[in-house]
């Protein structure tokens, strides 16, 4: 309630009209909070809720993850243990460093408990993000590397975009999220057709293998659009199946504009991915989908609307073994992950426990 009567309406009038400005101010702080180690240390201490879970062979300790997008760059990466949350996943990074699309390319649905963002894999690089976490002391929740394919490298150039930003950060990543389904790259949603997806797949896997010189490979985990069919849905999966990858996260964010507040209209209108209350039932639906379609035999990170530790628990019910947070972060503020990690301790959620 503190955020939400304090600092939200701080930070919604800074982004008033451009919400990546309010974004930024948060980054910049939670950077400063995450270079003070004892202050990091006792907020750790306070708000980090044990309930430990293995997915894909690693071990978390507990089930409630930082989305992709919120810290692209790795400058805050102590910020999120100390937040409570269980595994931060930084990123969209591409191997050559680009500046996005031109501002404004955030804004907010208030009535909606939505954003809409354009921003267009907006990074430092691939080279730079590892130079950083070679810099960076350890941190203390496993750590995911989204991956994706850089605006100017064309599609035939994919592969060996992605296989880069693998090799750059591979000793850093606890697992890689490979994202073909971002709708602000031209393109990109191309690679989620079953030839193109079972050639990035297969290449990303044979060099984590190189590249884990005899150890464990570290695992890989494909990220999805919510705006597939259930027929290409079940041919990305195959694809998955077929080419041994970790898991899914679903989802990214949506190109509908469906469960819109009228207030909001105009905000919707914004070309770009949405993200937040009106994402929660098609992503819980489609994690649904995902563990029904695949007998439970990839693990599903459920990502997409999760606004309350209701929702949280949810998407454990519908099948997912780890949950990811953004737009709830915005609305509700860090309490929610502590609030969700106990509603899955006390609900009875499904504990799913995947090993490779």
């Amino acid at each position: 309630m503190l955020y939400q009567k304090l600092a939200r309406p701080v930070l919604f009038r800074i982004g008033r009209g451009d919400a990546e400005k309010a974004h930024d101010t948060t980054l910049r702080w939670l950077s400063r909070l995450s270079s003070q180690r004892q202050a990091r240390n006792a907020l750790i201490k306070l708000n980090q809720v044990s309930a430990p879970v293995t997915v894909c062979g690693i071990p978390f300790p507990n089930p409630i993850g930082l989305a992709a997008g919120m810290d692209k760059n790795g400058r805050a990466l102590g910020a999120w243990p100390a937040l409570g949350f269980g595994f931060a996943e930084i990123g969209t990074v591409t191997a050559q460093p680009q500046p996005g699309n031109p501002a404004p390319r955030m804004f907010r649905m208030p009535r909606s408990e939505g954003i809409v963002n354009r921003m267009g894999f907006n990074n430092d690089g691939a080279q730079a993000l590892a130079a950083r976490l070679a810099a960076a002391p350890a941190v203390n929740c496993p750590l995911g590397i989204s991956i994706g394919k850089s605006k100017v490298v064309p599609l035939d150039g994919a592969v060996e975009d992605y296989l880069q930003s693998m090799r750059f950060l591979y000793p850093f990543a606890d697992y890689f999220a490979v994202n073909v389904s971002s709708p602000n790259t031209p393109g990109l949603r191309q690679l989620q057709d079953a030839a193109s997806l079972r050639h990035l797949l297969g290449s990303l896997r044979t060099e984590g293998e190189r590249l884990a010189a005899g150890r464990t490979p570290r695992p890989i985990l494909v990220k999805i659009a919510p705006d597939l069919t259930e027929p290409a849905m079940a041919e990305l999966l195959e694809v998955c199946l077929e080419t041994g990858v970790s898991g899914v996260i679903a989802t990214n964010t949506t190109i509908g504009r469906d469960r819109v507040d009228p207030v909001d209209d105009a905000v919707a209108a914004e070309p770009g991915g949405m993200s937040g209350r009106p994402l929660t039932e098609i992503s819980r639906e489609i994690v649904r989908f995902v563990h029904t379609e695949t007998g439970g035999r990839l693990p599903i990170i459920g990502s997409g609307g999760v606004m309350t530790a209701d929702d949280a628990k949810a998407m454990f019910d519908a099948g997912a073994s780890l949950v990811q947070i953004y737009s709830g972060l915005i609305y509700s503020g860090p309490a929610l992950v502590r609030r969700s990690v106990r509603r899955y301790k006390a609900g009875g959620a499904r504990r799913s426990v995947h090993t490779p």
